[in-house]
């Protein structure tokens, strides 16, 4: 599983026209899911987002994780963070689980982030959506497991 995990002072997402989702500080993670992803896995990435201690405190030291600045999340399903890009111009997306088995764990994934109080905004899972993203610093780190 691999997060893509972006601090924010706001973001959005946008499909057919209509924001789906929207949030003030916090964070956005795009959200990749491989063949051999658990809901142990899942629980992992989640409780680490959360936990990152990547936001400001009163001496502008990266200190204090989402949780304790009452931060949301806008998480994004992204089956691209799966890309292999070795051979030829064209990706390969095989290492991306195939809908069926990702979309469910993608749910998992929401219910553990707000199972921690965190208000989470989505996007919707396998659509053409515009994702809106005011980076923070910029603040931008990979969060995988197995790592």
């Amino acid at each position: 599983m691999r997060a893509l995990v972006q601090r924010v002072k706001k973001g959005s997402v946008t499909i057919e026209g209509k924001v789906n989702g929207s949030i003030g500080q916090g964070l956005v993670i795009l959200l990749g899911i491989t063949h051999t992803d658990t809901e142990k896995d899942a629980d992992f990435v989640a409780d680490k987002c959360v936990d990152l201690r990547i936001f400001e405190d009163e001496n502008g030291k990266m200190n204090k994780s989402l949780e304790e600045t009452g931060g949301s999340i806008l998480l994004i399903s992204q089956f691209t963070l799966y890309a292999a890009a070795r051979k030829g111009r064209r990706p390969s997306f095989d290492a991306a689980a195939r809908p069926e088995y990702a979309e469910p764990l993608y749910e998992y994934f929401i219910r553990k982030l707000r199972s921690r109080g965190i208000t989470v905004e989505t996007g919707i899972f396998g659509a053409d959506m515009q994702v809106e993203i005011h980076n923070d610093g910029p603040v931008t780190m990979l969060v995988e497991y197995p790592g």
